[in-house]
């Protein structure tokens, strides 16, 4: 009986010590979490920059529709580019979250997808085989050379005046979602805008 009695005050004691260990360990999961900064896309120097907007192109559909950048913002209309290729995995894991954010951000924002090389029956069969139709969808060397795009899946975002808020490469739902983060903030990149952070806290400490 005796050793019974010890054998449960024992485990209870392992309990109650997991238990605390647990609770600290969430806490330490909580604190590092709000220490670490959000990833953003990857700018690379070069080409339109934040706050400009791209130079006027002669942009034409895979449906043979003509398409202007600026005419989006005519209309008051932000545009997402979405830069990929029929080849690239990541572009392809990655359609699933630019076609939901277009969809939830559609009240002020419009997707276009654009490549800067491939043939057309390639692109025009990814878009049969991807459901891409509701969006236009451009082939462009002059586009991608204007976004400097140099890797893919690459992003740029435009606001509702055609300016440029933020560009770069995107290889995770949160890389895409940093530019419309930088949008909120008013920056040109959201590491941009954690690295100025951080050297203003280590002034002021």
């Amino acid at each position: 009986m005796d050793a019974l009695i010890v054998s449960n005050v024992v485990l209870w004691v392992l309990v109650i010590g997991l238990s605390l260990a647990v609770f600290a360990l969430t806490r330490q999961i909580g604190v590092l979490h709000e220490r670490v900064a959000p990833a953003g896309a990857l700018t690379l120097s070069g080409g339109v920059k934040a706050g400009e907007t791209p130079p006027k192109l002669s942009l034409t559909t895979l449906d043979g529709q003509t398409l202007a950048l600026d005419a989006y913002a005519a209309n008051g209309r932000g545009v997402l580019l979405f830069f990929l290729s029929p080849t690239c995995p990541l572009c392809r894991a990655l359609l699933p979250v630019v076609t939901r954010i277009a969809k939830e951000e559609r009240k002020w924002l419009d997707l276009v997808f654009a490549s800067d090389g491939g043939t057309r029956d390639e692109h025009a069969a990814y878009v049969v085989e991807k459901q891409l139709q509701a969006f236009p969808y451009v082939i462009s060397q002059e586009l991608g050379v204007a976004f400097r795009v140099g890797k893919l899946p690459y992003a740029a975002l435009l606001d509702e005046k055609g300016a440029l808020v933020a560009k770069g490469l995107v290889n995770t739902r949160e890389h895409i979602e940093s530019l419309f983060e930088a949008k909120r903030l008013g920056v040109s990149s959201v590491n941009e805008y954690m690295s100025a952070k951080a050297r203003d806290e280590e002034v002021n400490a």
